[in-house]
């Protein structure tokens, strides 16, 4: 099922006729029922498969759902050994199907949606979170400028923009009143890191349902989901990505914060800090309890987003209001990160 109508199904099939050169029809198109924010499609025709991303319907907060940064940034880190997918076409003309979309390659491989990876042994899931690290150490170790994206973000005061932003566009979203979050929103520029230069891709949105891999060799073989690439912080992606290690265990959002990762083979998140410390160089990283705070923030900030979407009927997926449930908890566990001394 899929949510374009006949007649710009016709549209779009001509449009990738005389611009995709592999592209032959007919063409089926399925919509994946994942995803809270860019709706997202598989489109199957005789000699292939396609993805194809497109912004969602209704009115969108200020750069949100910005499809073609996520086509420049996944072009441009494609073959630096990066795993993006093959983006193969950028439509801007939004009389094809309503909006700008892009299209680019069906990756057929494994996506982990519990991260206690509880269909695999031991040695496996100590495989997929050494590779999780290392590809995100890698990307982050990507030369902007080297890669054709010295100017895909401003430089300098990451957090303060960010932390603005996204209290920006909370508020404009708020649909009630978390004394968490507007606690956070004004502790985060507080207590604001010294600016130390650091400044890299960073993808925004990585976490392991993000990724898919070989479903034998459990190598990665694409990162999804661009939509908040900029250049940035490293350490906002590493926050980030390490929040699940604090969630609980849950059916709305899983965690990994009341399991045996020891027993598991899933890394303490002092240990996959320190790898990745150790894959570039650095000794340390100071202000942890800041960049975990922010991130907490940041989630149930876009997850506000997600909700507002939902009640104005333009979410993308049928478990939106589901996952906001976890907006006041994650703006607590932001609040006891930003309380703590780690």
């Amino acid at each position: 099922m899929h949510d374009l109508d006949s007649s710009r199904l016709k549209q779009l099939e001509t449009h990738l006729s005389e611009h995709l050169e592999s592209f032959s029809g007919p063409m089926d198109v399925f919509k994946f029922p994942d995803g809270q924010s860019n709706p997202t499609y598989r489109l199957h025709t005789p000699k292939t498969q396609y993805v194809l991303r497109r912004k969602p319907d209704g009115n969108l907060l200020p750069s949100a759902h910005a499809v073609d940064r996520e086509f420049r940034v996944m072009n441009a880190l494609h073959g630096l050994g990066i795993p993006t997918p093959r983006c193969l076409h950028l439509c801007e003309n939004e009389d094809i199907i309503g909006t700008v979309f892009f299209v680019m390659e069906f990756i057929h491989g494994s996506i982990f949606w519990n991260p206690a990876l509880p269909e695999l042994s031991k040695d496996q899931r100590i495989k997929v979170y050494d590779q999780v690290n290392q590809v995100l150490a890698n990307l982050h170790s990507v030369n902007p400028e080297s890669a054709g994206l010295s100017n895909f973000g401003k430089p300098g005061n990451y957090f303060t923009r960010q932390t603005d932003r996204w209290a920006r566009q909370y508020r404009h979203s708020a649909t009630e009143s978390i004394e968490e979050m507007d606690y956070l929103a004004e502790w985060l520029l507080e207590n604001l890191p010294a600016e130390d230069g650091a400044s890299c891709v960073v993808h925004g949105d990585y976490r392991l349902d993000n990724l898919i891999f070989d479903p034998d060799r459990l190598d990665i073989l694409a990162i999804l989901d661009w939509e908040l690439s900029t250049l940035g912080h490293p350490f906002a992606d590493l926050a980030y990505q390490c929040m699940q290690l604090r969630f609980p265990e849950n059916d709305v959002l899983p965690g990994l914060g009341n399991v045996n990762r020891k027993e598991l083979g899933i890394p303490e998140e002092a240990e996959y800090v320190e790898l990745y410390c150790q894959r570039r160089s650095l000794d340390s990283i100071a202000d942890w309890n800041f960049y975990l705070s922010f991130s907490f923030f940041r989630f149930a900030a876009i997850l506000q987003g997600v909700k507002k979407r939902a009640l104005d009927g333009n979410a993308s997926s049928d478990r939106a209001l589901t996952l906001t449930k976890m907006i006041k908890p994650l703006a607590i566990m932001g609040v006891e990160a930003a309380l703590s001394r780690n």
